[in-house]
């Protein structure tokens, strides 16, 4: 054997261990203190919705596998974990045919379509979560009151079952509490109506104060209600370096920079930047949505541009647009530009002449 085949066979010279099913299995891992913290506030019907939605991803990309006769990728854990980061981004009290929708949307439009993992070009869960947003806006913005799990306030298990099954709740009583609007979304319609922020958010859905929205007692989507927990996983993915700083770090900076800069102009008008990181889906999606590894940036000055990308639109479209939260709205518009912004920040190569 030739010296040249030698060298040819001797690479690849170093392997960290890594692969698709251990990453995906240390995200799902991270996501589990969130998971866990949501189904406490809102009782069973958040799990049922965690479930199914999860569920749905699994199904659906087994039997689109199957059908054209691949092998399935159930194992390497992605569909598990798109099913389980398009459940937070649902109401607590999502129908059942709500959460199957977004769950074969997510595979096949936002992973099948494009040939499978690590060729979509959008994030599936966000993607499926835009999708129902726009297609059924009513269902997708009508949030339940805090209901934690064994309270005097929970639904048993059987009419949590129900709830899902029939996308509405027995109790008449309950049906303004289930229409309230998130802080979020009463700061937009107040401060439209001309009211100051103060006003806004003084009143309302049980009022809005710091100490309730970092305790998660707020309404909101199941992952919005968790950004303490939200925090702490992704402070494992970092050590972990799952993920890296440059996203998750300028992608707040992004939001709360242009917060902090509008608050100091007119605080009567624009809530200060407290308020955009203690409300919304900001700590999850900088964190387990924006570091996508398959729909982020390869570089870290791409990372970097790409996460002031995220945060800014997270800012513009919560301020000044028709919608109350732009998470989503934000990161599947900057994945959209993942292929400019690597194009202009990959390193020259050595020797190469542009």
């Amino acid at each position: 054997m030739s010296q040249t085949n030698q060298l040819m066979k001797s690479s690849p010279h170093v392997h960290d261990g890594d692969s698709v099913t251990n990453v995906m299995e240390a995200v799902i891992w991270a996501l589990m203190p969130a998971t866990a913290m949501a189904v406490m506030i809102f009782g069973w019907t958040a799990l049922l919705v965690i479930v199914i939605t999860t569920l749905s991803c699994l199904v659906t990309e087994h039997l689109f596998l199957k059908l054209r006769q691949r092998p399935s990728a159930i194992a390497d854990r992605s569909a598990a974990l798109t099913g389980i980061l398009l459940a937070l981004t649902l109401p607590p009290h999502a129908p059942w045919w709500m959460c199957v929708a977004g769950g074969v949307f997510a595979i096949l439009v936002g992973k099948q379509v494009y040939g499978g993992l690590g060729y979509n070009m959008f994030n599936p869960a966000l993607i499926a979560r835009v999708f129902l947003l726009i297609s059924f806006p009513a269902q997708m913005t009508a949030w339940p009151p805090v209901t934690p799990l064994f309270s005097e306030q929970s639904y048993s298990l059987g009419d949590s079952i129900a709830i899902v099954m029939t996308g509405k709740v027995g109790a008449p009583e309950l049906a303004d509490a289930v229409s309230s609007a998130t802080p979020l979304g009463q700061y937009r319609t107040e401060t439209g109506l001309g009211k100051t922020v103060q006003e806004a958010l003084g009143g309302g859905y049980g009022g809005y104060d710091e100490v309730r929205a970092a305790g998660g007692l707020i309404g909101g989507s199941l992952g919005e209600t968790v950004r303490c927990w939200g925090r702490w996983g992704g402070g494992y993915l970092l050590r972990k370096k799952v993920i890296t700083w440059h996203i998750p770090v300028s992608m707040l900076a992004g939001c709360l920079v242009p917060a902090t800069i509008f608050w100091t102009y007119d605080p009567a008008h624009f809530p200060d930047p407290t308020f955009h990181l203690l409300t919304g889906g900001l700590i999850i999606g900088a964190f387990f949505m924006a570091t996508d590894m398959v729909t982020s940036p390869i570089t870290s000055k791409g990372q970097i541009i790409f996460g002031l990308g995220c945060g800014l639109l997270t800012y513009l479209i919560r301020t000044w647009s028709g919608y109350p939260e732009g998470v989503s709205f934000a990161v599947v518009i900057m994945n959209a530009v993942v292929p400019l912004i690597d194009q202009y920040t990959r390193p020259r190569v050595y020797g190469h002449m542009a």
